[in-house]
């Protein structure tokens, strides 16, 4: 089963129950904005819906059309070598640093006979107390034999899934030793199992999510964790005598295609790689709308230059083929694309004909005729002398396939993934300097990634309208250009209408910045309210990219919050790009102090919600016309969030690394100078402290 088949049709159907488990009570759920009955009777005001993702785009092509140019540029095998050199530089920037081999601790827990073969049922520790389920398929030959890594796709039962189970009995019946294990989250690895052995929130995807963007917290990567997996996997195979070290391949499909093609860029002892159902490039994903999962994000793989493809060139000149179909959601133009530029590479190399493609006409998976193409390719490069045809396959029960008694490793005291996180922030926590002042600024600048803002930004006026139930009868709209191609959205309600810029004024502005939309929250805030009471203050709200106004559309219907939703895929990319989203939402707000105090305003009263509370607290610190600051129901502390089993913030709301760095709680004792108020903060799960 492939991942669209798997975890879209598993989350589809159970998008009730999955939201309600990893999102309820979220603020994206709307239950920090109060029940108003006033909201619905208004369509929400949404001018810029696709703004986000046409920047993003921008964004990535221009990146794509320097690495397409350096690559075309290579016209020599010295280039060509130089080339592959800096891309396993990049690689292990990405997902380095790697941890301590430590001892696997291997056991045997059962052996089934087959005609042909046997499977051994094992366990080993890719990591102190953290439990691997495998099955190690064993031809019944007398001489070692070439070995694969076999890794899943996204299936609920991981390894004994039946199309991950077909190639490993079509290698094995072929010669090969073949160890295919248990991704974490799926199969016999749950990650947050419930009395019942079942996954809290849902098995494979979900699991993925909750456990990997947590992880960005602490400044490590859930793509590395699963490829680690997969390298110790190799270790243990290297142990065994039936194995012929020659000759040492990789593969999978969907989410077992991810992390083949990310093995055979980090780990140079793979001599031979087929990815199923996966490759392409980060761009036709992006344009296509289409998110991908916390380990299918590489961080500042874009910014460093790399597209998914040079995992493969990493291992050139050894022989690879790349398995698409035509009607997959993995776009195959992008796979032929990738497939061309990585010809380009092997053929400067001497190897023209080591970077293999096979497009099968089907559906998003790891077919028949593809896992064919698989044996073609490693018998080649085995220099094994046998058909490619798929023996017959004869299924064996989950049962059958089981490693622990349970089914599940938690019997075995396995560590959890969130539980290293945890003590990974506990340790930053106890090491890290404290800073302050002119120092925390710096840090704060230098991690959001902000870009320097030299002039005050232009803006248009929108037209003005009488205002849909806010405290006051009119309101002006201005769409503030904070970066080319972004706007942020600043209302200015006022008795009475205006079409022209804001008037200058020497009073104090005050600025709030929304946690979900200004339109509703001008309805429905108590605190909006309370400030538009004041006849006197100039009051304007702003929504920043991906909110309010500029809320995306894309990803589906009504999927801006959801697992694998537009907000998501924004902060992931956003991620690869090496500009954290919650970085560029404070550049807009800062960019609108800049435009608001040019009217003359000598002081501000910055004011953040929610969501929206990130961004204030951090331009709160860094802008020197704020003067006073009040957050309403802002996160307590990225702290809590590494710390939760389960939690409810997105990440659009996290930093990756910060907790390296500070925490929340140094932002605020800072802005005690500019009198703070903070109002109900909320832990990790979105409930008042």
């Amino acid at each position: 089963m492939t991942r669209t088949a798997i975890s879209r049709r598993c989350w589809l159907t159970r998008s009730a129950a999955a939201a309600a488990a990893l999102y309820a009570d979220s603020i994206y759920a709307g239950r920090l904005l109060a029940a108003d009955s006033d909201v619905r009777e208004y369509a929400p005001l949404n001018r810029a819906p696709r703004m986000v993702q046409e920047y993003m785009v921008r964004e990535v092509r221009k990146y794509e059309h320097r690495l397409i140019q350096r690559q075309a540029n290579l016209d020599t095998k010295a280039a060509a070598e130089a080339y592959v050199r800096r891309v396993r530089a990049k690689i292990d920037a990405s997902f380095g640093p790697w941890p301590e081999r430590t001892p696997l601790n291997p056991q045997i827990t059962g052996v089934v006979q087959r005609d042909g073969y046997r499977i051994e049922n094992l366990i080993f520790e890719s990591r102190p107390k953290f439990f691997v389920t495998g099955n190690l398929y064993l031809p019944k030959q007398q001489h070692a034999g070439p070995a694969v890594v076999g890794v899943c796709g996204h299936s609920p039962n991981g390894k004994a899934w039946p199309t991950y189970q077909s190639f490993a009995q079509g290698l094995v019946r072929q010669g090969y030793v073949v160890l295919i294990f248990d991704p974490i989250g799926q199969g016999e690895r749950l990650q947050l199992p419930d009395e019942h052995l079942k996954s809290r929130i849902y098995p494979g995807t979900g699991e993925h999510l909750s456990v990997g963007n947590q992880q960005s917290l602490v400044g490590e990567f859930f793509g590395a964790w699963r490829a680690w997996d997969g390298m110790r996997a190799l270790d243990y195979l290297l142990t065994r005598e039936e194995v012929d070290q020659r000759h040492l391949g990789v593969t999978g499909s969907s989410g077992g295609g991810t992390m083949s093609t990310w093995l055979a860029g980090v780990d140079r002892r793979f001599t031979m790689a087929a990815p199923s159902s996966f490759l392409t490039t980060f761009r036709r994903n992006l344009e296509n709308e289409y998110a991908s999962d916390s380990e299918q994000c590489p961080p500042r793989a874009i910014a460093l230059g790399l597209d998914e493809v040079d995992f493969l060139a990493a291992m050139a000149p050894n022989p690879c083929v790349i398995l698409g179909q035509e009607q997959d959601a993995f776009d195959i133009r992008g796979t032929i694309e990738a497939h061309q530029r990585l010809k380009h590479i092997y053929t400067l190399l001497g190897a023209p004909d080591a970077a293999e493609l096979f497009v099968g006409p089907g559906p998003h998976g790891y077919s028949q005729d593809a896992r064919e193409a698989m044996y073609a390719c490693f018998n080649r490069a085995s220099g094994l002398d046998h058909s490619a045809t798929e023996p017959p396959i004869k299924l064996e029960d989950e049962q059958t396939l089981r490693c622990t008694k349970s089914g599940q490793v938690v019997e075995l005291k396995s560590r959890p993934v969130y539980s290293f996180t945890h003590e990974t922030a506990d340790k930053l926590a106890s090491t890290r300097s404290a800073v302050s002042g002119e120092a925390l600024k710096q840090v704060v600048r230098d991690i959001l990634r902000l870009p320097d803002r030299k002039h005050v930004p232009g803006y248009r006026i929108l037209r003005a309208q009488r205002a849909r139930g806010y405290p006051r009868s009119f309101v002006s709209i201005f769409a503030v250009e904070t970066e080319p191609g972004i706007q942020a959205f600043v209302y200015r309600p006022t008795a009475a209408i205006s079409y022209s810029r804001p008037p200058r004024a020497k009073s104090r502005a005050v600025l709030y910045v929304a946690h979900d939309s200004s339109d509703a929250e001008l309805r429905n805030e108590p605190l909006l309210k309370e400030l538009l009471a004041d006849p006197e203050r100039a009051i304007y709200t702003c929504d920043v990219r991906g909110l309010g106004e500029s809320r995306p559309n894309t990803c589906g219907e009504n999927q801006y919050a959801s697992h694998y939703g537009s907000d998501y895929m924004y902060a992931a990319y956003s991620n690869m790009l090496d500009r954290p989203y919650a970085g560029r939402r404070t550049h807009d707000v800062l960019a609108v102090i800049d435009w608001i105090t040019s009217f003359g305003h000598a002081d501000l009263h910055l004011v953040g919600k929610g969501y929206g509370a990130i961004p204030a607290a951090f331009a709160a610190l860094l802008h020197p016309a704020v003067a006073q600051v009040t957050l309403k129901q802002p996160l307590d502390s990225y702290q809590a969030i590494a710390s939760a089993e389960l939690y409810k913030w997105p990440l659009s709301a996290f930093i990756p690394g910060v907790l390296k760095h500070f925490d929340l709680p140094d932002i605020y004792r800072a802005l005690k100078a500019k009198g703070l108020r903070l109002i109900e903060p909320l832990d990790s799960g979105t409930k008042p402290k």
